[in-house]
């Protein structure tokens, strides 16, 4: 029988701010293979990486979110601080519903601002990684893109999204009031040292501060 957790109780012994990060991540029948074994390998670096920075362990807290199945979408890991984050272990399969992810993505992070402000936890914007392969193919996706972008555009959260080789780049940017980015390969290795690093820099800063990104083409900075 699972234990009910207390909403909250992860405060209690760390009252630090926090960098909240969701990792929508696409789990279609297309990432099967090594696509989705280098994907799960970036995860694991990305891990060990936020727990090596003694302060982003304490600050960042992930959630994991995965896209696939015939409409399927399923929250991997709960929101959880880095020092405690265990990477899971992701398996395609299926479509690729990005709307309906983004949604869930949105939702978690209303759901858990709400939670830091009850419990008076200062916290920086939340950021929503969004990686995949190829398009959305739910009903309804281009309505959930566009609930994204203002939700951007009204500075609740920053939107990345993140498209491997054959990623339909149109529909991906959609998601984002930015561009999106194109992984060379399978570079997820140095996609998550990159996140990783990023979300050390900005759980070091303070809210509503403009900073700088470790060395990318097109997103060199963005407001917390």
């Amino acid at each position: 029988m699972s234990v009910p957790t207390i909403p909250g109780v992860e405060f209690i012994d760390n009252t630090n701010q926090r960098t909240p990060c969701v990792l929508l991540l696409d789990a279609s029948g297309s990432m099967a293979g090594e696509p989705m074994a280098q994907l799960n390998a970036g995860l694991e670096i990305f891990a060990q990486e936020l727990k090596n920075d003694e302060l982003a362990a304490l600050r960042v807290q992930v959630t994991v979110i995965s896209v696939g199945g015939y409409d399927d979408v399923q929250i991997l890991q709960p929101w959880t601080d880095a020092v405690d984050f265990q990477p899971p272990v992701i398996q395609a399969g299926g479509m690729t519903p990005l709307g309906k992810g983004m949604d869930v993505a949105l939702a978690e992070v209303r759901n858990q601002k709400a939670v830091y402000d009850a419990n008076g936890i200062s916290s920086t914007r939340p950021w929503v990684i969004m990686i995949s392969d190829g398009c959305p193919n739910d009903y309804g996706w281009e309505e959930a893109a566009a609930r994204c972008r203002q939700e951007e555009a009204d500075k609740r959260v920053v939107v990345f999204p993140i498209g491997t080789e054959g990623a339909d780049f149109t529909a991906l940017g959609q998601f984002s009031t930015k561009s999106p980015k194109k992984l060379q390969g399978l570079q997820f290795r140095e996609l998550f040292i990159w996140l990783s690093r990023s979300m050390s820099t900005v759980s070091a800063s303070v809210p509503g501060d403009k900073i700088s990104l470790p060395n990318t083409d097109s997103w060199a900075s963005v407001d917390i």
